[in-house]
């Protein structure tokens, strides 16, 4: 269908400091792309984005209906999952040791907590959007919480930008840049238009949470963290449309697989081309959703393979931790007490077994904020991640 493109505005360029080569000083005229107001536009899909947004609905349906009483931890491990893939686009990549040592408390690397604040930040715009339509309140929070551990990025937390920002390019102005947003004056109306393109209840959820990922990059509202908060909304759009009510599709991973795919079919829509980045968005949650499965089986496994290295007593510390572990794969001395129910002694001498089994992997040793980890479990993040990228090689040209 007809979808319209981005308008390119010429501005003037007013640089708040003098800096970088002659050309970066010499530059005067910027040229702008302006997103086109969405709210009020039909979409109709042709009948292969139908055909594709039909398949990822049923993909994702699946994966939400399945696996019981092993749907809490799999929710869990996917959020997880989605909020590490999308920070790695974003070249933050602490490792799945030091990821831990942050969801655990202890002493960890800024990328760590940064991933963690990925999560946290996925978390809150997800569960927001349980209850309503996303709203500006909602993304600001969300922003607030993902910038939180950059102090100086947390001082533009929480509100949308006020200068001029690019993608590509200059450190110093958007000269060779490739790609520069709307001027900060049309990011307020901009955004209000894409929230309640985001309200609607009468498009194809895949082409509403595709179109409104789009658009948002397009806008880039915020000085950083435009890419993970973007991302988050897919998965906001999907719990808001009730496609999802527990599991997050870690469509980031199929991102992350070819970067290079992502970024040109962001292009592709800021040219009009809607439909591909529909059908992108659609192939990329049948991929995400199938491999989530194979990690849902991995995980649903490990209990019993868990107990065979152990061999608990009945009714012991060891037997109420390893159960607990799917829920609590990251544990210090106050969680895994509480999930033992025994005494401090008692605990950290079942925990010693179960790292002497290999159940448990002690990722940070300080006497003070000790963390253990159930590492089968932190390992088939990188897994999943690795099955999506080939998966996404195979069906994602």
């Amino acid at each position: 269908m007809t979808w319209p493109p981005h308008r390119l505005e010429e501005r003037a360029w007013s640089p708040r400091q003098r800096q970088g080569s002659r050309d970066d000083r010499l530059l005067e005229r910027i040229t702008v792309s302006v997103p086109p107001r969405i709210a009020d536009l039909d979409y109709v899909p042709p009948s292969q984005v139908v055909t594709a947004g039909e398949t990822a609905v049923i993909a994702v349906a699946r994966l939400e209906a399945g696996f019981g009483q092993y749907m809490a931890p799999l929710a869990d491990f996917l959020l997880r999952s989605e909020s590490v893939a999308s920070s790695n686009i974003e070249h933050i990549d602490a490792g799945w040791r030091a990821f831990g040592k942050a969801v655990g408390g202890a002493k960890a690397s800024d990328e760590a907590k940064s991933q963690l604040a990925a999560v946290q930040a996925l978390a809150t715009m997800v569960d927001a959007a349980s209850s309503g339509p996303v709203t500006t309140s909602d993304l600001l929070a969300a922003h607030r919480l993902l910038m939180a551990p950059d102090y100086y990025a947390a001082r533009e937390a929480g509100r949308f930008r006020d200068a001029q920002n690019w993608i590509g390019g200059s450190d110093y102005t958007p000269l060779h840049a490739l790609f520069v947003p709307p001027p900060p004056e049309l990011v307020g109306e901009l955004m209000d238009d894409l929230l309640t393109f985001t309200a609607r209840t009468d498009l194809p959820i895949m082409a509403q949470a595709a179109i409104a990922h789009a658009q948002f990059e397009s806008i880039h509202p915020f000085v950083d963290g435009n890419g993970r908060i973007g991302r988050a909304l897919i998965s906001a759009i999907f719990r808001r449309r009730g496609l999802t009510s527990r599991v997050t599709v870690p469509l980031a991973s199929v991102m992350l697989a070819n970067t290079a795919r992502y970024f040109d079919q962001l292009m592709a829509y800021r040219a009009g081309r809607v439909d591909e980045f529909v059908e992108y968005v659609a192939l990329a949650a049948v991929h995400a959703s199938d491999a989530a499965i194979e990690s849902a089986r991995t995980l649903a496994d490990l209990p019993a393979q868990w107990r065979a290295s152990a061999r608990p007593r009945a009714g012991s510390s060891d037997e109420a931790l390893i159960a607990g572990l799917l829920d609590h794969p990251i544990l210090n001395i106050d969680t895994a007490q509480r999930i033992a129910g025994t005494t401090d002694s008692a605990t950290y001498r079942a925990l010693d077994r179960l790292v002497e089994a290999g159940v448990l992997e002690v990722l940070s040793a300080a006497k003070r904020g000790r963390v253990w980890a159930a590492t089968d479990i932190l390992a088939e993040l990188d897994a999943l991640s690795a099955t999506i990228g080939k998966r996404t090689a195979a069906g994602l040209k």
